[in-house]
């Protein structure tokens, strides 16, 4: 019984011990919290980048993907039948309108042609001399017409054979560049046959299509921007050449064609490229960058940076209001605002998502993203 007291006294003992320390540092740390309750908590201002709303005359412009194709071009094949005996060009070469690409065996047309030449040399003579016993009244009216009419058709088969040799002596229609080589020297053509394709490369057509409702607004020489992904760093500038007489009846779109100059020959036909017509008229808008929306199912917003008394510490101050716009058109980097902002206002341009309205912020443009009307990603 008396050990049982004893540890009854010992914990009593324990637990005086605890109270008489652990009291006085609760009471300590309440006082504390209630000052920090009672002090109010200032929050360092966040830093954003920022731009005002400047108005922007932007230039309207329909935009289209098309295929370019050239002025001219053919694939140049046999005429006729017959052996290469030989080839007078090199693949991807230019040439001049006339120069001769292939020969093919004529050993046996210029056989025919020596004596068909001949013969139309006899003929001739016989006419002749029937001209002269004409005028002497020795022959008659009819012997004079037979021997016209057999050097006609003597002269008529001398021709028929040079155009067979030349027909079987391929030459380019134009001038431009050649394609691959589709034959080899000693092989049997048939009528119809490839040779090489021949192509101008300066201008160059592209062809496209817009919507019929766009139709009123294009016009022939009205000024045409061409890229392609085989010269990201080039902008090749035409006009519109011609206007498709008739609207697709499935698409509903306009075929339009616009020749471009190509003196570089760096655009070839058969390419994708991106097209923009630039229309006479200008828009007048409220650019903002297009980082500056945070885009919701609800509304698109952004946040106005404005000047704020602080009440705490009575100092000015910059905060956010977040601000409901409607937006209109897109160009480059920049967005328009048909509503909900004026201009001169100061607008967040990046990382808008991670702020909320009454935030104190302050303002640092060294690393804003540059935005621009036309860029040029590199990677694209």
């Amino acid at each position: 019984m008396s050990s049982l007291l004893k540890f009854v006294r010992y914990i009593g003992f324990l637990i005086l011990v605890v109270c008489v320390f652990a009291l006085p540092l609760f009471l300590i740390k309440r006082a504390q919290f209630k000052a920090m309750g009672a002090t109010p908590q200032i929050m360092p201002p966040s830093t954003v980048t920022a731009q005002a709303v400047e108005p922007q005359s932007w230039e309207d412009a329909i935009t289209s993907t098309g295929t370019l194709a050239p002025v001219e071009g053919v694939t140049i094949a046999a005429e006729l039948a017959g052996k290469v005996v030989k080839i007078d060009f090199e693949a991807g070469s230019t040439v001049q309108a006339g120069d001769l690409l292939v020969q093919l065996d004529t050993a046996t047309e210029e056989a025919q042609l020596r004596a068909a030449e001949a013969s139309a040399a006899l003929a001739k003579a016989n006419l002749q001399r029937a001209k002269e016993l004409r005028r002497s009244n020795t022959n008659s009216a009819a012997e004079l017409d037979a021997a016209d009419a057999q050097a006609l058709q003597a002269a008529a088969q001398v021709d028929n054979i040079r155009a067979t040799i030349a027909k079987k002596t391929v030459k380019a229609p134009f001038t431009g560049r050649l394609g691959l080589r589709m034959i080899n020297l000693g092989q049997i053509l048939r009528e119809g046959d490839a040779i090489t394709t021949l192509q101008t490369l300066d201008p160059i057509y592209v062809n496209f299509s817009v919507p019929q409702q766009d139709l009123a607004r294009l016009k022939t020489g009205y000024p045409v921007r061409v890229t392609t992904d085989a010269a990201p760093k080039e902008v090749f500038e035409g006009k519109i050449s011609a206007l498709n007489a008739e609207v697709d009846p499935i698409t509903r779109n306009i075929r339009v064609q616009a020749t471009i100059p190509n003196r570089e020959k760096n655009l070839r036909s058969g390419m994708f490229a991106n097209v923009s017509v630039t229309l006479p008229e200008k828009q007048d808008v409220l650019a903002i960058p297009a980082t500056a929306v945070m885009y919701a199912p609800y509304g698109d917003s952004v946040f106005v940076v404005e000047e704020k008394k602080n009440e705490a510490t009575g100092a000015m101050e910059k905060v956010l209001r977040q601000q409901f716009v409607r937006l209109g058109g897109t160009k480059g980097d920049f967005v328009a605002v048909v509503d909900g902002l004026k201009s001169g206002q100061t607008v967040v341009t990046s990382g808008v998502f991670k702020l909320r309205a009454g935030m104190p912020v302050t303002i640092d443009n060294k690393l804003a993203p540059h935005a621009q009307l036309n860029p040029h990603p590199t990677n694209a």
